[in-house]
């Protein structure tokens, strides 16, 4: 099949600069890959020598008010996180449909892109494609869980003397190794399947299943120029992400060799670096928010034009009267 990747990702690019509403989705989107997620290590000068640290009394009282309500600041926490992963999954499904709509939208010929609009004609897709997600990655995660569990039971047996439990831990980690090897092809193949099912949800209204295989469809006729495109979007994506990264490097280590150099003792220069990473946070989500917005964008561009009916893209010839 004769694809343009280059028309692809130059109209990728056209719409997102023209319709920067979609900027706004592609951060919402990036909130479950941890975009711009960066930790500071902002450490604090403790009075203690080697031994036991002399804490103030009002750190002391805390400690024991963490102590004596132990229960309820567990669940408390537990709530918290809860609620953090819900809000993540939320924002990062509506900003995912959010995209692929407003592309296609853009594509169309819409002259403006409104947020409010945009997000209300997301919410009915919200549950498909979050089911979608959610039957791919369960039977992953088991498959996982029971891997990694049974390494586990191997060792703590191992490390009760049991001499055939510490034969079965050297034996199951080149398994494992190996499973994880296997993983990474199977798992490209299946975010390949769902991205394409993704668009079929949002373009073409499809229920889940349907769409799996209409995904898997789409990815078979069009092996070469899905695996193609996978490729140069995730270059494009490494060499975006580097970029954005290195006011990390630059922050980061240049703060752990003045404090080696210090031998530990001034930490100023880990609090202002802790400091500076905590005000980058936001640009590197920003800027992470318009890759992604860009790749999700060049997603749907493809599919459209992998679906699209021949006579769509044909040009018109005129037959000469004979």
């Amino acid at each position: 099949m004769n694809f343009n990747f280059g028309e692809v990702l130059s109209r990728a690019w056209q719409i997102i600069w023209k319709h920067k509403v979609l900027w706004i989705f592609g951060i919402f989107a990036g909130c479950s890959r941890g975009s711009g997620n960066f930790r500071g290590n902002s450490g604090g000068g403790g009075n203690g020598g080697p031994g036991q640290p002399n804490f103030p009394p009002e750190v002391m009282r805390v400690f024991e008010f963490i102590q004596q309500n132990l229960t309820m600041i567990l669940v408390l926490g537990c709530i918290f996180i809860f609620l953090i992963w819900a809000i993540t999954i939320f924002l990062s499904t509506i900003g995912k449909v959010g995209l692929i709509h407003g592309t296609f939208q853009a594509e169309g010929g819409s002259e403006r892109l409104i947020f409010g609009q945009l997000f209300s004609e997301s919410m009915p897709y919200f549950w498909r494609v979050f089911g979608l997600s959610l039957i791919i990655s369960i039977p992953i995660l088991v498959v996982v869980a029971a891997l990694i569990a049974g390494v586990v039971a191997f060792a703590i047996s191992a490390s009760n003397g049991n001499d055939a439990a510490r034969v079965g831990v050297f034996g199951m980690v080149p398994l494992l190794i190996g499973c994880f090897c296997l993983l990474v092809p199977v798992m490209f193949v299946v975010g390949m399947i769902i991205r394409q099912a993704e668009n079929a949800i949002v373009l073409e209204d499809m229920r889940v299943l349907p769409a799996i295989s209409r995904g898997w469809d789409v990815f078979k006729a069009n092996l070469g120029p899905i695996i193609l495109m996978a490729i140069i979007l995730a270059v494009l994506g490494f060499v975006v992400g580097l970029v954005i990264a290195l006011p990390v490097l630059a922050i980061v280590i240049p703060a752990a060799i003045t404090f080696a150099v210090g031998q530990s003792q001034n930490y100023t220069p880990m609090i202002f670096a802790g400091i500076c990473l905590c005000l980058y946070i936001p640009v590197a989500w920003f800027l992470n928010g318009i890759l992604t917005a860009y790749t999700e964008s060049a997603w749907t561009l493809t599919y459209m034009r992998l679906t699209a009916k021949p006579q769509d893209n044909a040009p018109i010839v005129l037959e000469a009267n004979a």
